[in-house]
C-alpha cells in the first residue's frame, strides 16, 4: 500500500484537477489569459522604487555638495584669519622692538636706570622673553613608520596601533631630562618653553604653549653638548622611554650641535598676579612670587604590551 502510494505521487507530479483544466483549455483553444494586473502592480513598484532612489541619490548629492562648500568655506576663513594672525604678530613683534630700544635708551642715561636695565635683561632670560643662540644638543622623536603589510595603493590594511605615536607624556619626559642634565634653554619644533609653557594632547595633536606641533618632534636644549648628553643619557626615565621606542617603533635619536637658535617664549598676559610688595587690585588676588616649568609625566606603557 505505501508503496503503490510512493510510486503513484513520483509518477503524477501533477495535480489531476490541474491536468483536466489544461486539457480543456487546449480542447476549446483558448490560451491563458494574461496577469496584467501582475504584471501592473510589478511595472509600478520598480517605478516607485526608481524614484525613491533617484530622489535619494539626488538628497545624498545635495548633502555631499553642501558639505564641501561649507569645508571650503571653513577653509578659507582659516587662511584668511591665519594670514591676518600672523600680520598681527610681525607688527606685535615690530612694536616690541620699538619700545625696547626706546626703554633701553631712557633706562642707560643714569646709573639707577642701568642697574634697572640690568636685572630686567636678567629676568627676560630666566622668563625666556629674549632669543638665544649656543651649542646644544637635539633630541628628535617621531611616530613609528607604517607597517610592511600596509597596502600603499588601498591604505592601511591595519588599525594604526596609539602606542606607536609620540604622546605629549614623552616630550614632558625628554624636556624635564634635559632641564635636570643643566639646558639653559629648550624648544619644540620652534617653540620656545617658559617658566608657565604647558605640553598637552588634545585630539590627534601635541599642544605646545597651545600651539600645535607636528612629528617629528625636534626638541632643541642649549647647553654644554657633552654635559648635556651624558646627564640625559643617564636618566633612567631618558632609558625606559628608550626601551618603549624600540619595542614599538618610535624613533628616538640625538645628536650634538655646535649652535642652536632658538626664539623668544610668548609673554604670559598676568592677570592674578602682581609684584611682590604691592597690594592686589582685586579681592582675592593672590601675589604670585614665580612659576616653576611644567611637570612631566613618565610614559604608561610598558614594553611588550
Amino acid at each position: 500500500m505505501g508503496a503503490s502510494l510512493l510510486d503513484a505521487v513520483l509518477a503524477e507530479t501533477l495535480d489531476p484537477a490541474y491536468a483536466q483544466a489544461a486539457a480543456a483549455r487546449a480542447a476549446t483553444g483558448a490560451a491563458p489569459r494574461p496577469r496584467r494586473r501582475a504584471r501592473v502592480l510589478v511595472a509600478l513598484t520598480m517605478a516607485v522604487a526608481g524614484l525613491l532612489v533617484a530622489v535619494t541619490y539626488d538628497q545624498a548629492a545635495a548633502s555631499a555638495q553642501g558639505r564641501a562648500q561649507v569645508r571650503a568655506a571653513l577653509i578659507e576663513d582659516i587662511r584668511s584669519d591665519s594670514r591676518v594672525t600672523d600680520e598681527l604678530a610681525v607688527q606685535l613683534e615690530s612694536l616690541r622692538t620699538q619700545v625696547a630700544g626706546t626703554r633701553d635708551q631712557l633706562l642707560a642715561a643714569s646709573a639707577v636706570g642701568q642697574r634697572a636695565l640690568d636685572d630686567l635683561a636678567q629676568a627676560e632670560r630666566g622668563a625666556a622673553a629674549v632669543p638665544v643662540t649656543g651649542p646644544g644638543l637635539l633630541v628628535t622623536l617621531a611616530n613609528a613608520d607604517p607597517g610592511a603589510d600596509d597596502d600603499p595603493v588601498g591604505g592601511r590594511t591595519t588599525e594604526e596601533d596609539p602606542r606607536g605615536r609620540v604622546r605629549d607624556g614623552d616630550l614632558q619626559l625628554v624636556v624635564n631630562a634635559l632641564w635636570a642634565a643643566g639646558a639653559e634653554a629648550v624648544s619644540i619644533n620652534g617653540q620656545r618653553l617658559g617658566p608657565a609653557t604647558a605640553i598637552r594632547f588634545a585630539g590627534e595633536a601635541v599642544l605646545v604653549d597651545f600651539r600645535p606641533v607636528t612629528n617629528p618632534y625636534e626638541v632643541s636644549a642649549v647647553g654644554d653638548p657633552d654635559t648635556l648628553s651624558t646627564q640625559f643619557l643617564a636618566s633612567p626615565e631618558v632609558g625606559a622611554l628608550a626601551v618603549i621606542s624600540e619595542s614599538f617603533g618610535l624613533r628616538f635619536d640625538f645628536a650634538r650641535k655646535k649652535e642652536l637658535s632658538l626664539p623668544a617664549a610668548s609673554i604670559p598676559e598676568l592677570r592674578s598676579a602682581q609684584p611682590q610688595g604691592r597690594e592686589p587690585t582685586t579681592p582675592g588676588a593672590a601675589t604670585t612670587p614665580g612659576a616653576s616649568p611644567d611637570a612631566g609625566t613618565a610614559p604608561d606603557r610598558e614594553p611588550g604590551g
